[in-house]
């Protein structure tokens, strides 16, 4: 060795390079373990303040048991990709927490204890072939034997990793978990079924429901209650029936001792009706809700027989009538995105979209005490029709005819704020419930200076199918979100609430977002083929009423078949424009799409290819300047 050092000048300097590069290979497994370069669109690899805060706040010692089939999975280069991310997160996760965070690895060999333990904990297993199965999913316990369970980390639900984490340790950290009261007229708990599916374990709850007892200790307040227990935080109001003076006061006294409220009325409420196990649809459900004298007292009002149209961010369906236009605007749902959300209010500020049906429009009344603040608006393109006319049955395209566009934006949701004076100033109501039971008179209060209450005037909101897509992995049922409605949801409970830490981390989360480009060119050309359908409808009526005149007026046979000429001339010209119209509307689209697909694939790489290369030669330019100012000599090695 030492006869090679003398020989070579350079041999030495290779020696150290390499004793370098082994020091700095250990040191950065020991001090740098941690540290990762996150170079993603959303830093979807780095911790966010939220979940720093919920850590920091993890007073007991929790534990996370991480289940991973490590060997089996090592011919499921997916699954060893997802679960290389979660371990990661999980130990940075545990860096943060000061001792408070206890994880462990465990890979349940079969037949082994530690699989006895998953099954029994509720892990879910994933079968593959040779009749192996994949352990994937953690388990979170604390001291007082609470239990939090990740069956199995589905692939569907990657983006949402470091929430579904950072909700199960803070569960776990708060084991008294915040009570949210609801009123409601829908079967958020039971689903379609009713509480007979679920006398016989069948329910389908909605999955929004889901997702608020996993959150929230929820507790259904009954009907003709007088009073809101003290114990509910934030009350609930989604479609409930028209209050009586009872129920409304109850509601009224929670907001005057500063309780919060978030209501979802609506002039129209298609998920209402959704259809029970027979067919129909669920009795005792009622279509239309307000809370009209509350909503006085608030500053705010909805009118019953006014329901929002939108050109602009109408909803695609199946139009089921022309082959050509397989689907159609439908102007009464709609999915709204950033450009209608008040991006300066922590609960639509993270939200990408909406998906709503048959909504209603918000208004602040004269002399209102409170500020109202909207939420969610309508687009620049909006306008409003009766509710006895959407009741008629109106096709997708007869509606579009109709629309007229009027003032904009309409506000669909709004938070109201400030001081809110009793809807009852006499007193409490006399009894109206079968006890007979009546408000105590000493217990009235007559003013909020601090009110802070949500409204949104949609229900359809709560409808899975408009907001999720339905799955079943495993055995475990889970959605996939296609809309933000149940991020809405949460983040304005937590809102209310005091809490916007799990807020801050749906804000990570991001659903696919359509092309509005090409949405809006389709619009507008799909506007251009109605008008020249209202055309043609025209000409043909106009066509057919002289040539009824004709036969009225005792004409001649040649003139009634000249005429029907005429008519079938003008037929034909009028289809034949149809068809152009429609023709330039696919051309025009599959363009746009071409070039938008051709941009991402070729274009974006090409340009970090170049950027590339351009950074490339600057610093090799830099470099030789460099070596030029210093002096520096390069010698070529050769053979000598």
């Amino acid at each position: 060795m030492q006869g090679f050092i003398k020989r070579s000048p350079h041999g030495l300097a290779l020696v150290l390079l390499a004793v370098i590069f082994v020091s700095l290979n250990v040191f950065s497994n020991l001090s740098l373990r941690a540290a990762r370069l996150d170079l993603t669109q959303n830093n979807l690899f780095t911790l966010s303040q939220g979940t720093l805060n919920i850590l920091a706040r993890v007073e007991e010692p929790v534990t996370l048991k991480f289940y991973y089939s490590q060997d089996i999975a090592a011919d499921q280069p997916k699954v060893q990709i997802f679960a290389q991310r979660v371990r990661d997160m999980l130990e940075e996760m545990a860096s943060h927490a000061d001792g408070r965070l206890l994880l462990e690895i465990i890979d349940p060999e079969p037949f082994s204890e530690n699989e006895d333990q998953a099954v029994a904990q509720g892990l879910v297993a994933r079968p593959i072939q040779d009749g192996d199965v994949i352990y994937f999913g953690l388990v979170g316990t604390n001291r007082v034997d609470s239990l939090e369970v990740i069956p199995y980390f589905a692939d569907e639900r990657q983006q949402y990793l470091e929430y579904d984490l950072a909700r199960l340790i803070h569960n776990l950290s708060q084991p008294e978990k915040p009570v949210l009261g609801i009123i409601s007229n829908l079967p958020l708990d039971t689903g379609a079924g009713g509480m007979m599916a679920a006398m016989r374990g069948q329910s389908q709850p909605f999955l929004i429901y889901a997702e608020l007892t996993d959150r929230f200790e929820v507790e259904f307040i009954a009907l003709d209650a007088v009073k809101i227990p003290k114990r509910v935080d934030v009350v609930l109001l989604a479609h409930p029936r028209p209050p009586s003076d009872v129920q409304a006061y109850a509601v009224d006294q929670f907001v005057m001792r500063g309780g919060r409220v978030i209501a979802f009325v609506d002039p129209q409420s298609e998920v209402s009706l959704t259809a029970g196990p027979n067919g129909e649809p669920l009795r005792g459900f009622t279509e239309q809700s307000n809370l009209t004298k509350l909503m006085q007292q608030w500053g705010v009002h909805m009118d019953d027989n006014v329901i929002l149209a939108d050109r602009k961010r109408a909803q695609r369906v199946s139009a089921g009538r022309d082959a050509r236009r397989a689907l159609t605007d439908y102007i009464l749902w709609m999915g709204y995105g950033p450009d209608e959300m008040n991006a300066d209010d922590p609960v639509t500020g993270n939200i990408d979209r909406l998906n709503l049906g048959t909504v209603g429009v918000l208004r602040a009344t004269e002399n209102a005490t409170t500020d109202m603040v909207a939420l969610v608006t309508s687009s620049d393109e909006a306008g409003v029709m009766t509710r006895d006319y959407v009741l008629s049955a109106p096709t997708p395209d007869a509606l579009q005819r109709r629309f007229v566009q009027g003032e904009a934006p309409y506000t669909i949701a709004a938070r109201l704020s400030g001081r809110v004076a009793t809807a009852f100033p006499d007193g409490p109501p006399e009894a109206g419930n079968k006890k007979g039971e009546r408000a105590k008179v000493k217990d009235h209060l007559r003013e909020n200076a601090a009110a802070n209450i949500i409204v949104f005037a949609d229900s359809d909101f709560f409808d899975d199918r408009f907001w999720v897509s339905e799955q079943n992995y495993l055995g475990q049922r889970f959605g996939v979100p296609i809309a933000d409605n149940g991020k809405f949801l949460l983040n304005a409970v937590e809102n209310l609430m005091g809490s916007d830490d799990l807020i801050s981390l749906r804000g990570r989360e991001r659903i696919a977002r359509p092309f509005t480009r090409v949405e809006d060119l389709r619009r507008a050309a799909e506007k251009d083929y109605l008008d020249e359908e209202e055309n043609l409808i025209a000409r043909i009526e106009a066509a057919q009423k002289e040539l009824d005149q004709l036969e009225r007026s005792g004409a001649t046979l040649g003139d009634a078949e000249a005429a029907a000429k005429a008519h079938r001339a003008e037929l034909l010209s009028a289809r034949k424009s149809l068809r152009r119209v429609q023709g330039d509307l696919r051309r025009d689209i599959d363009v746009l799409e071409s070039w938008v697909t051709w941009t991402n694939i070729i274009a974006v790489p090409l340009l970090v290819g170049l950027a590339a290369l351009g950074l490339a030669y600057r610093q090799r330019r830099r470099r030789l300047a460099t070596q030029k100012a210093g002096g520096l000599i390069v010698e070529k090695q050769g053979a000598e």
